[in-house]
Order: C-alpha cells, then sequence, then structure tokens
C-alpha cells in the first residue's frame, strides 16, 4: 500500500470553522484565520497495537508534509494514545494533555507566557503527552510537570532498563528524526527550561511569518524544499541518528 493512503488532507468548511470559535479554539484575534487551515486525518496504532483514526488541524503550508510525517509514523507502528481536534477540548491544553492527546493547532498563547504560541499558527504539534511531558523549573529549584500524571512513571527517558518492560509511546531519537524529515526540526526535549519532550514546530517566527505571507503553492514549495535539504543532509552524514540529527538540523533550520 503507498504509503500516501494512510492519511489524507482536507481544508475546513465554514461550519468547522463556526465550531472552532463556539468552543474557543480561534478568535478573531488569532494570528493566523481559520481558512488558512487543513485537517488532516490519518490511521495510527493505539497503545494496545490496534488500528485507530486521528486527525489534527495544521497550517495549509505544512499540511502535505504532515500527512507523509503521519503516514511514515504509522508504518513505523509508532503508537498514539489518540489524535483529536481541541475542539473536543474547547481549546483547553491543559484538558488535552491530562487525556494524553496528541494535538496541533490550538489558538493560544504559550505556556505561562503571553505571546502566541506556535500551535496558534498550526505549525506546532505535540505528541502523547501523558509519555512525553512537559517539564518546567521554578528559581528555587521547584519542578513542575504537564500532565500530572507523568511525573512518576515517564521522567526517566531510558527506554531499555534491566527488569522493567518496555514503554509505549515515548518520542525516541527515531521519531524525533522523523519529524525532521518532514521539516518539523524543532523538539522541545532539546530544551534546557521548559523541557517539553511532547512538542515538535518546524522552525522560527521569521521563518513562520515568511511561509504565511507567500503564495501558498509557493510557500509549500519553500517548506518542502526545507525538509529535503534536512533528508539531504542526513543521508550523507556519518554517526549516530541524534549526532547526525543534531548537525543537520544547526546546517538547515531556519
Amino acid at each position: 500500500m503507498p504509503i500516501a493512503s494512510y492519511a489524507a488532507t482536507a481544508p475546513l468548511s465554514p461550519a468547522d470553522c463556526a465550531l472552532l470559535q463556539e468552543r474557543g479554539v480561534i478568535t478573531a484575534a488569532n494570528p493566523l484565520p481559520c481558512d488558512r487551515l487543513q485537517r488532516v486525518r490519518f490511521l495510527h496504532w493505539d497503545m494496545k497495537g490496534q488500528k485507530a483514526e486521528g486527525q489534527l488541524l495544521v497550517l495549509d503550508v505544512v499540511a502535505q508534509q504532515v500527512e507523509a510525517l503521519f503516514a511514515a509514523l504509522y508504518q513505523a507502528k509508532f503508537p498514539l494514545f489518540s489524535a483529536l481536534p481541541l475542539e473536543q477540548f474547547a481549546g483547553d491544553d491543559v484538558q488535552s494533555m491530562n487525556a494524553n492527546n496528541s494535538s496541533a493547532f490550538n489558538g493560544r498563547a504559550i505556556t505561562g507566557a503571553k505571546s502566541w504560541s506556535k500551535h496558534a499558527y498550526g505549525v506546532a504539534m505535540d505528541i502523547n503527552p501523558l509519555q512525553n511531558p512537559y517539564i518546567s523549573f521554578a528559581d528555587d529549584g521547584g519542578v513542575n510537570v504537564l500532565p500530572a500524571a507523568s511525573a512518576k512513571s515517564y521522567i526517566n527517558r531510558n527506554e531499555l532498563r534491566p527488569e522493567k518492560t518496555r514503554r509505549a509511546g515515548l518520542v525516541n531519537e527515531s521519531v524525533v528524526s522523523l519529524f525532521a524529515q518532514h521539516g518539523f526540526m524543532t523538539w522541545g526535549g532539546d530544551w534546557d527550561a521548559p523541557i517539553d519532550y511532547q512538542h515538535f514546530e518546524i522552525g522560527s517566527r521569521r521563518y513562520i511569518n515568511e511561509l504565511i505571507q507567500l503564495p501558498l503553492e509557493q510557500a509549500r514549495v519553500n517548506f518542502n524544499q526545507y525538509a529535503e535539504r534536512y533528508r539531504s543532509c542526513s543521508a550523507n552524514e556519518q554517526g549516530s541518528l541524534g549526532e547526525v540529527r543534531a548537525r543537520c538540523v544547526a546546517k538547515v533550520r531556519q
């Protein structure tokens, strides 16, 4: 079966946009209008190894790469607990995290700040929040883990441990590399504070604004070339997946 058959994209209808507004996922103040969003529907494996259906809302420019990414994740048998649109959680990111829901677009601010999150542009994704928590640090050394249920089971990131069962759904280097191959080159697991193991985004605000301002087909060509430059770099570098990714992201990311 061709890889693209596991996922498909479609524009949002006026009724879709009305529902997003009604549920508080998008407002008139959002930096990206609703008609710039597309829905990516895809098959995925759940935590029990069964096939399930999911969907994400993303910027129209990146939708084709997201479609290919989730088809690749399906073929790699990487499991997702669920991937439901944020209107089912009234745009509440904490509720979505507590439900271990993978998501993308949400017209919200950065966690703990006032500026727009890259989720509000449809160019960021959060994957299996329970297995891949968001960890922030207070000045006195205190630690906050979201979702809280992650604290006792998923702060340790080692996949293979003596006398421990392997935990499904952890974002590991092979998964991070797949995201990078499709243009999502920034991973929150590389950050120092906060550390956001669930979070992927495409790059800088300057690059995001550049893509949004270009005509759609030109922007898609630009983003596809961006992803291809990473793939070309990684095919010609030597070393572990982590070493190759670090070098190629440093060379390519905008």
